[in-house]
């Protein structure tokens, strides 16, 4: 009996535990408070990001731009042309915007997205300035003489020539020079780029993604303007334009350049000096400074519609 006794008292010790444990696990204990988490509005982007940022550094850009150098040139200008487009001379917020695309996967590119990946807003403002500062190349256009079709008997850069100047009004295609420039430098303050003297392959493919009209971009407003331009642009002009564009590049075509030979420079009359000058006013007997020579070639402001083309067979 005794045995029996302290075995039961001790089934009941147990039942006791064992409630207690099932009590205390079956008891709902806060957990300490955390910080809340906040939801990133949809629209933020690395593209938003940029407005952030302050104007690019183009010292910072240079140290950053010997990751681009393999493929872009240190310059910008494309190491192999057949293969990686030029970035040499395009406008810093142009170039940081491209940039910001590929980072957030708004421009799909295999290639370019993880280099994109880690660099900041002013990181890609710093790159765009360096860039920007850069001279940019050219290749050669295309003179190949077109045997049929509306554009026969042209020569093949002359079509994208008669495009990129004068557009097609019956078809509501606007000239190209009208925001790119006449020597397709582009325009900085709407960050319209620079596209004199890129590889024709990559402005062909723009093109036809311009005129596909598909985009992932939240912000398409730039992408619509060029669709609305590219949608009219059969194969062949797209491919001429490319072919254009690649030869373009500010230098004097033979036209100025002969209209240059014929001005006497002593027989130009120097600005009369202000009356009021005193001592501060030019001196009309000082030698006038040498003319550029035409390996120089004009800057973007002095450039003509008529810029020389360099053509290949």
């Amino acid at each position: 009996m005794r045995h029996a006794r302290a075995y039961g008292i001790a089934v009941l010790a147990a039942l006791a535990v064992a409630g207690a444990v099932a009590f205390a696990q079956s008891t709902t204990v806060p957990l300490p408070e955390e910080v809340p988490i906040e939801a990133a509005p949809l629209e933020e982007s690395a593209v938003a990001d940029l407005a952030d940022a302050e104007w690019g550094d183009p010292e910072r850009g240079a140290t950053l731009a010997s990751t681009c150098a393999a493929c872009h040139g240190l310059d910008g200008n494309s190491t192999v042309r057949d293969i990686y487009p030029s970035i040499a001379g395009q406008s810093e917020r142009y170039i940081a915007r491209q940039l910001a695309l590929f980072k957030s996967g708004e421009r799909a590119n295999a290639i370019m997205q993880p280099f994109a990946a880690p660099l900041s807003a002013q990181d890609m403002r710093d790159l765009g300035a360096h860039f920007a500062q850069q001279q940019a190349g050219a290749g050669i256009a295309d003179d190949t003489v077109v045997e049929s079709g509306p554009y026969a008997d042209m020569k093949f850069f002359e079509v994208g020539q008669q495009l990129f100047r004068g557009g097609d009004s019956e078809r509501d295609i606007p000239a190209c020079l009208a925001c790119h420039g006449p020597t397709g430098a582009g325009n900085p303050g709407p960050a319209y780029p620079h596209v004199g003297g890129q590889p024709a392959w990559y402005t062909a493919r723009r093109l036809q993604e311009y005129r596909d009209g598909t985009t992932n971009e939240r912000d398409s407003g730039m992408f619509e303007i060029m669709h609305t331009v590219a949608e009219g642009l059969t194969d062949e002009e797209i491919q001429a334009l490319a072919s254009y564009l690649e030869g373009l590049h500010p230098r004097l075509d033979a036209a100025m350049r002969a209209a240059m030979a014929q001005v006497d420079p002593d027989k130009v009359p120097l600005p009369a000096a202000p009356a009021d000058a005193g001592d501060g006013a030019p001196d009309a007997t000082a030698p006038e400074p040498e003319a550029a020579s035409d390996e120089e070639g004009v800057t973007e402001t002095e450039a003509t519609p008529e810029t020389e083309q360099p053509t290949r067979q």
